[in-house]
């Protein structure tokens, strides 16, 4: 095989394997427990892999139209509409998408360019900065700290300018499980009233928010749906993450830009899932009860690591629970991930990866989106390193 030089390198040559691939292949190498990477460990509703079957013997396995499957686009418009009051035209400011990732992808690359500053509040999901490093952004990324995560205001007022081309937003958050508040939409809308701003607003967990709590993203105030992208994903909703399915909705100005850059990314997405999808979406609305699912399981595993030396405040949102171990060792998140996986046979992800500067809060993410009896033998687990390590 012909040998290329050395000094060959991608626009991204520091970015390594990511900490999602590191982990859970050691978790496989030594059988140990995953609970580090983000997917539900049950089965989706049989219901819908019917309906997936279904389309695929009807003939529904040729290109879907660009912006993606009407019937499926009305769908979402419907939901937008139950939940926020918000009507998004299916035809000009709604999109399907090949998951979530890709619709914050192309978002970035359609309407970020050389230059332009951008707000990213950390710990972030490991996406956003590769993508706006390849449109030579300037990143200015606000550091959010255990135990809260609270967001400061005051510093985003600081760094924010009329070169503020976007702030991308979380809600509920990936790795931490907050959730923003209508204080924290609210002045969101304020900083940016007036300017040309763009918020693109990351909302893959939308339905997943515990404790009789109302998801509030930007949907939910009108100042921020006339400037914002929204992304969803049908995956993290429907127990579905491999069918790597999502939506985006936004106005019709910046839909026109989105798709100009997501024809040439994808063109389209799978037509079989997008008919399925819309099909069992007329019938069954399990988002609304998908709150009170994973909150049992939250429940579960936070009951069972009672008595344990771990900290934590109660996951507000999403399917993650972070963990503070500072009471079981003074070791390095990332470290004692590795060692915990070798070692006690249970993996998780190290928060501190997601910030731009390190920030070692003693804190580690673990997935609860996982069968009850799995739970619990990770809990029975956690208090062995409690126990062990205490001595």
């Amino acid at each position: 095989m012909p040998h290329f030089s050395s000094r060959v390198s991608s626009k991204l040559p520091l970015v390594g394997t990511t900490i999602f691939t590191v982990m859970s292949a050691l978790a496989q190498e030594h059988k140990a427990i995953n609970l580090s990477q983000g997917f539900p460990g049950f089965a989706p509703d049989p219901k819908l892999i019917k309906k997936a079957a279904k389309a695929m013997k009807q003939g529904f396995n040729q290109y879907a139209p660009m912006a993606g499957w009407l019937p499926l686009r009305e769908e979402v418009s419907a939901l937008f509409e139950r939940r926020d009051g918000v009507s998004y035209h299916p035809e000009k400011e709604i999109t399907i998408c090949a998951g979530a990732t890709q619709a914050l992808f192309t978002a970035i690359q359609a309407l970020v360019r050389e230059n332009d500053e951008v707000i990213v509040f950390t710990p972030a999901y490991d996406c956003y900065v590769p993508a706006l490093e390849l449109v030579q952004a300037k990143v200015h990324q606000v550091a959010l700290r255990a135990p809260h995560y609270q967001i400061d205001w005051e510093q985003v007022k600081q760094l924010f300018s009329r070169r503020t081309k976007m702030i991308i937003i979380n809600t509920p958050h990936n790795p931490t499980g907050t959730m923003m508040s209508a204080k924290d939409i609210a002045t969101l809308a304020e900083i940016t009233k007036g300017t040309d701003c763009i918020v693109l607003s990351d909302e893959v967990y939308e339905h997943i928010v515990f404790d009789g709590q109302k998801h509030l993203g930007a949907a939910s105030h009108p100042e921020l749906v006339s400037r914002s992208l929204i992304v969803g994903s049908f995956g993290k909703t429907f127990h579905v993450t491999g069918w790597k399915t999502g939506y985006v909705c936004g106005p019709e100005a910046l839909m026109s830009e989105f798709r100009k850059v997501h024809q040439y990314n994808v063109f389209c997405c799978n037509t079989p899932v997008q008919v399925a999808l819309a099909e069992y979406m007329k019938g069954e609305r399990p988002e609304e009860s998908l709150g009170t699912f994973y909150q049992k399981k939250r429940d579960l595993f936070l009951q069972a690591l009672g008595g344990s030396a771990f900290e934590f405040q109660p996951s507000a949102g999403t399917y993650f629970q972070v963990l503070n171990y500072k009471k079981l060792s003074d070791d390095a998140d990332t470290k004692v991930a590795k060692d915990w996986t070798v070692d006690f046979g249970i993996a998780s992800i190290p928060i501190s990866v997601f910030y731009q500067y390190p920030v070692q809060d003693h804190v580690l993410r673990f997935c609860f989106a996982k069968e009850d009896d799995e739970l619990l033998k990770a809990a029975k687990r956690l208090h062995k390193i409690s126990k062990t390590l205490l001595k």
